[in-house]
């Protein structure tokens, strides 16, 4: 790229042809950019911002970059400066955090650069005019699939719009599955973003495969890996499972579209996801066990997960905390387990799971009791993963090649990179390769060159820290369930004291005591529930004694957790690049920064991922001087083959949706971001009609104005308030969160924060402050129209309702009443959803005055007392810590300037609390904080 006016060129890393069209196509138009996954889309921006960059005395803001995304582009860019040798470029300046002051914000504006700035502050400094719409040079927005008509960075791209008409504006995403959901949803997306022109550039398109299948093509060798017996068949019952609760909930008649509801959907990764938003508009009418299927099937995709990725004695620990967890309450008397484990499927997979780590192992002349029961002693089996194997001879193999056949000298390193799907995967790949030739005693025998790869080390080790996590597990899951029977025996007592056959049981439960409850005890609990049989001392005792460390176990290091990185310079050194294997996790776009620094000859995908291989297509046709050889190892026949081939499809029918409504998509017309008014009703809804005592008839040409504390721009209220022509000023406010009229505010409360204000006590404190100062104050309780809720409580059981009804006070609607009792004064307002609020609140300034802000601002404050003194602490831990027994609102704000963070509460000792918040408090504090779950 060519400069100007002397100015030294713009050097861009753009190496590919379809890369290029889309910069060029960016550089003359606004539009918006649907790039497939893996195909650089990060890139693109780096090189468009650089551009801009380089040129200097620009204001670009960037919108909806993360945290990892903004270090990439800073870097980048810093990168791209030093190359072209630019002297005006600023690189990147981030503004993510309440702490920046203002004027520090203001004085880095004015300067110019290019900020990434998180919405909600960036809405605040646009409306306040801290930042000025009208310098800005252009908006960037990433992530534009997550963009709704009521989100912050609509709300941003609106007011952008409104103020400034010639600055340009890019919208990017590499998500094309949320544009094809709903009606019309291209058309309305363009519509949020004030954009016309979509470009969608496909893996198909005919531009990107010229780029990606040219000469340079990576050499793949694709390895199916065959699942034992054992992982098939568990994975066959828990599709059984899926398919079974599928069916249970295509029968709850819940009145919904359930054509998608399929085993092949429950596959996808979001499929749960789908289905809970789907009921949440219904959620409290739907009966206990539809919600309990809905929660089965994101355990039960968590088990086919688990089943691929963890070891055979992590996934048995798994399935162990799982029973646990779905195991009813002590007392309970219903059977309420999860339908799926009372197939036949359930018992395959905990008893499959159980015998890919230790069968019993038959003595002589020992007769089993059953068929199915485990004999008095146990061996270890320690099933392995089949992937372990096939990656050593894949390691063997690369290292056979190199020594072999020793590759032309190119700009490749001899690393080793494979890549996972988490971290957990990638600690135990990092295990494996470092034990895989430890051997027990007893294979020490054989000739070291007869002894292949082997997990037999890092199994055992697993399997006696497994039987040690299970013996604590039972005494934890004690002592918990004899606490919760403690709880459960109070409500009991209250109940039996409130009727008539006090000591003994009522008449008619005669029959049911007869034959004494200790003969319950034989067969299942009472309550039907599911319990697996536990091993026996000498089960396990034999068990350990097979598996007791050896002389070769003992000559391993153990893992190394904390490193106070003493004498630095003697024992570390840089890795030689030619010598080393790199294990990394799936991370997205920076799986192409890995790819860049490592610059890989050998790359092993340990697990499928479409956007990885596009992303190595990518490297290999960006670099002619670097070869790449590619393993793609995956389960033949399995969850995860399907998965994959599922992703890739969806993604192709996405796109091809795409371009087909692009072709038949209307224009917009209107993209400057204001509402069309009528200046007649404009007018006249500020005329002023309250001509008492003969006054006159005063009428004004301003808009209606709303005071709006700065933390409501979490909600989409604001947004929609400005949408309806109303002038939002945001203000730190102490009391109330909106401020209508001189005489009206209000206290707005979502249903959620509305029973956490109840149980802390804010809400009443609240409440007094309005009233105080203000001659009509409001509660306003604002449901959202996607979730369920309901005052009445719904309980599933006679023995919840009693329980419920054993303490009126704790009833949400109890609560209610008992406000509206203390304060008399206090109207309350429901509200269906935030667009019936905005309705509600054009309502109530209709022919009132409008507020001032400063006076609404300096309400409730003392003398010298600084509104935004609280703004740099974040709301949550302080919600957090006020449910901590002893913490009060007085005590807990010393606590906040004297401690950095709730880590550093939860280590205080209990003399350094007695300091803080006061004896007692302290004592209370320290206690919550070092209880024991060990403890009865």
């Amino acid at each position: 790229m060519t400069g100007e006016h002397g100015k030294p060129p713009v050097k861009l890393s753009l190496p590919l042809e379809y890369q290029q069209d889309i910069f060029n196509e960016l550089r003359s138009e606004d539009e918006l950019v649907l790039l497939a996954r893996g195909l650089g889309l990060l890139r693109v921006v780096i090189n468009l911002l650089h551009s801009f960059d380089a040129a200097g005395n620009n204001l670009i803001v960037v919108v909806g970059a993360d945290e990892r995304e903004n270090g990439w582009i800073g870097e980048a860019l810093a990168e791209h400066a030093a190359v072209s040798k630019s002297s005006m470029a600023r690189g990147l300046s981030q503004v993510n955090t309440d702490a920046m002051s203002v004027g520090t914000r203001e004085k880095m504006y004015s300067q110019g650069g290019i900020f990434s700035i998180t919405s909600r502050i960036l809405v605040v400094d646009l409306l306040s005019k801290l930042l000025n719409p009208e310098t800005v040079t252009g908006l960037v927005v990433l992530h534009s699939e997550r963009i709704i008509a009521t989100s912050t960075e609509a709300f941003i791209i609106r007011i952008y719009r409104q103020l400034n008409k010639l600055g340009f504006l890019k919208a990017f995403s590499d998500n094309p599955e949320p544009f094809t959901t709903g009606f019309s949803p291209l058309a309305s997306m363009m519509r949020n973003l004030f954009l016309r022109i979509p470009s969608l550039w496909p893996r198909f398109h005919v531009t990107v495969a010229k780029s990606l299948e040219g000469r340079k093509k990576a050499e793949v060798i694709e390895l199916e890996v065959p699942m034992t017996d054992g992982m098939r068949d568990i994975q066959n019952a828990v599709l059984e499972c899926v398919e079974v609760s599928i069916g249970e909930l295509r029968k709850a008649d819940t009145g919904l579209e359930l054509d998608d509801w399929t085993l092949d959907s429950a596959l996808h990764r979001s499929f749960d996801v789908i289905i809970r938003r789907q009921l949440d508009p219904i959620w409290h009418r739907v009966s206990f066990r539809t919600r309990q299927i809905v929660n089965d099937l994101t355990v039960l995709r968590s088990i086919l997960h688990a089943l691929l990725t963890y070891d055979a004695v992590s996934f048995n620990k798994y399935l162990d905390t799982i029973l646990a967890a779905h195991q009813p309450p002590p007392g309970s008397t219903r059977q309420n387990q999860s339908p799926w484990l009372f197939l036949d499927a359930a018992n395959t997979i905990f008893e499959t799971a159980k015998r890919r780590v230790y069968s019993g192992k038959p003595t002589e002349g020992e007769v089993p009791a059953s068929a199915n029961a485990f004999p008095d002693s146990l061996r270890p089996m320690l099933e392995e993963q089949p992937k372990w194997s096939l990656l050593a001879e894949v390691l063997e193999e690369i290292e056979q090649d190199n020594y072999l056949n020793p590759v032309p000298r190119d700009d490749s390193n001899s690393t080793i990179l494979i890549m996972c799907s988490d971290q957990g995967t990638c600690r135990q790949l990092r295990e494996y390769l470092q034990n895989m030739h430890v051997h027990p005693a007893e294979d020490l025998q054989e000739d070291d060159e007869e002894r292949k790869p082997s997990a037999m080390f890092m199994m055992r080790r697993k399997l006696r820290n497994y039987l040690g996590w299970k013996k604590d597990f039972a005494r934890v899951s004690a002592s918990l369930f004899a606490e919760n029977q403690k709880v459960l025996d109070g409500f009991t007592d209250q109940r039996g004291n409130t009727n008539g056959y006090r000591g003994k049981g009522p008449p008619n439960k005669r029959r049911r005591i007869r034959g004494g409850a200790s003969s319950a005890g034989a067969g299942r609990p009472i309550n039907g529930s599911l319990q697996m049989a536990e091993d026996k001392e000498s089960q396990v005792a034999s068990l350990m004694a097979d598996i007791q460390p050896t002389d070769a176990d003992a000559m391993q290091k153990d893992e190394v957790a904390v490193d106070s990185l003493d004498d630095m310079e003697d024992y570390f050194e840089l890795y030689d690049m030619n010598d080393l294997l790199v294990i990394h996790p799936y991370d997205g776009d920076m799986d192409e920064h890995v790819l860049e620094e490592v610059r890989p000859r050998y790359v092993i995908m340990y697990e499928p991922d479409a956007a990885f291989i596009r992303r190595v297509e990518v490297y290999r046709s960006s670099h002619e001087d670097r070869n790449v050889r590619v393993y793609f190892m995956y389960y033949g026949g399995s969850v995860e083959e399907q998965r994959y081939l599922s992703a890739v499809r969806k993604e192709k029918d996405a796109f091809t949706r795409l371009i087909k409504e692009k072709g038949n998509m209307a224009l917009t017309l209107t993209l400057d971001g204001a509402a069309p008014t009528d200046p007649q009703e404009q007018f006249l809804r500020t005329v002023n009609t309250r001509i008492a005592g003969g006054g006159r008839l005063a009428a004004t040409a301003e808009p209606p104005r709303v005071v709006v504390d700065v933390r409501e721009f979490r909600s989409s209220l604001p947004s929609l308030l400005h949408g309806r022509s109303m002038v939002v000023i945001p203000c730190m406010l102490t009391v109330g969160d909106y401020v209508l009229t001189p005489t009206i505010c209000i206290e707005r409360k979502s249903v959620r924060d509305l029973i956490s204000s109840f149980k802390n006590g804010r809400l009443f404190n609240q409440a007094e402050t309005m009233l105080q100062y203000y001659r009509h104050p409001m509660l306003l309780i604002e449901f959202d129209r996607d979730k369920s809720f309901t005052l009445d409580p719904f309980a599933d059981n006679s023995f919840e309702k009693s329980i419920k009804s054993a303490d009126d006070s704790r009833d949400l609607q109890s609560k209610i009443v008992l406000l509206t009792i203390a304060f008399p004064r206090l109207k309350i307002i429901w509200s269906s959803s935030p667009y019936q609020t905005a309705e509600i609140f054009a309502e109530l300034k209709n022919k009132q005055d409008e507020p001032d802000p400063v006076k609404a601002v300096q309400v409730g404050l003392g003398m010298g007392e600084d509104p935004y003194e609280q703004q740099s602490f974040n709301t949550t831990p302080q919600d957090m810590l006020r449910a901590v027994p002893g913490l009060t609102g007085k005590n807990m704000m010393r606590l906040i300037l004297e401690v950095g963070d709730l880590r550093e509460v939860s280590n205080l000792g209990e003399a350094e609390l007695d300091e803080l918040v006061g004896r007692e408090a302290g004592r209370q504090v320290y206690r919550f904080f070092n209880r024991s779950v060990f403890d009865e």
